[in-house]
């Protein structure tokens, strides 16, 4: 089957589905093995960030800088939860500048190769990856700047919306509930673009071996008009790990909230759902690399893959064998 320069999102997941199983011995060793201090760090957050003093330090400023600004009483949620994302970010920040980027930086390396080149079987080399890892620091800490300011952009924009409802003299609750909603929706697309903006930006920077603004830069232009597919890709990766969190608070931090518990079991449950994290995070960055190349130059690891596609056999009636690749297949 022809792949077309912008294949569909079906099309996109079965193939990064079928790439990461293909080299399933590859991408769940050193990939996730790599990126397992990251994940274990970012849910043992979970654990010492609420009862910290900075967390409500954090909240309890926020919350006055939004009363202050004229945002109604029901963003007291959501400044709680934005200090919570605030403390989680700080409180992972090392292992998010080491070995978030060195996993990242290993599997645009595999995908690169695999893509390129029909032996795909050799593990990369650690020089190779070693030499990622400048670039795609310089994009992590321009995307930092870049979320900084996604957020502050939807925030002064907001604060002028309601405000200028506050003039015109809707200060209703139904219309504060209105405005409330759609500056719920605004914010949430403003930031799930810069996120998804930055997760491109680091792998061309992977991929071009270059880093800085350059690389967001050429994320942009290469996701232009298809922002749409990118947040629809996202979006399942993303409810899969929301969800690994989730059970990460009801296995382990309920346990460990609670007067009596077992260390070994705990411990065990902890270690097996951070590997789980970190598997997911493995996918969604072949997920991007699919995407971005067939963005970028038509497809083209997605055209290699299809050469290697395995083959099946299928006996008819007539005892007739016939050969399907498995893009064939509905």
């Amino acid at each position: 089957m022809e792949i077309q320069d912008s294949p569909t999102i079906r099309n996109l997941m079965r193939r990064s589905i079928f790439t990461f199983l293909q080299n399933y011995h590859l991408f769940t060793l050193i990939p996730a093995l790599l990126a397992f201090p990251y994940s274990l760090s970012l849910l043992l957050s979970q654990i010492f960030v609420p009862p910290s003093s900075l967390l409500q330090s954090i909240h309890a400023r926020l919350d006055a800088l939004f009363q202050a600004s004229a945002f109604p009483y029901s963003s007291h949620f959501f400044t709680l939860k934005l200090s919570q994302t605030i403390c989680f970010s700080v409180f992972a920040l090392p292992f998010t500048l080491s070995f978030f980027l060195i996993a990242k930086a290993c599997v645009i390396q595999l995908c690169f190769r695999h893509g390129r080149t029909s032996n795909s079987n050799n593990p990369c080399l650690f020089s190779s990856v070693l030499s990622l890892y400048k670039p795609l620091l310089e994009t992590q800490i321009c995307n930092f700047l870049l979320i900084i300011a996604a957020n502050a952009t939807a925030f002064s924009l907001l604060f002028f919306g309601f405000n200028l409802m506050d003039g015109l003299g809707f200060s209703s609750p139904n219309w504060l509930l209105l405005m409330s909603a759609f500056g719920a929706v605004f914010y949430s697309l403003a930031v799930a673009n810069a996120f998804i903006i930055s997760n491109f930006a680091l792998v061309s920077s992977g991929m071009d071996k270059s880093g800085g603004y350059l690389s967001i830069l050429k994320a942009c232009v290469v996701i232009k008009g298809r922002s749409s597919t990118a947040l629809s890709l996202a979006l399942p990766l993303n409810l899969t790990l929301a969800a690994i969190e989730a059970l990460f608070h009801h296995r382990v931090v309920r346990a460990f909230e609670s007067a009596d518990f077992a260390w070994f079991p705990m411990a065990s449950e902890g270690i097996l759902i951070a590997y789980l994290y970190s598997m997911v995070l493995v996918l969604d960055t072949v997920v991007s690399c699919l995407f971005f190349d067939s963005c970028r130059t038509g497809g083209l690891m997605m055209k290699q893959e299809s050469r290697h596609c395995c083959r099946i056999q299928i006996a008819d009636e007539d005892d007739c064998v016939k050969l399907k690749n498995v893009e064939d297949f509905p």
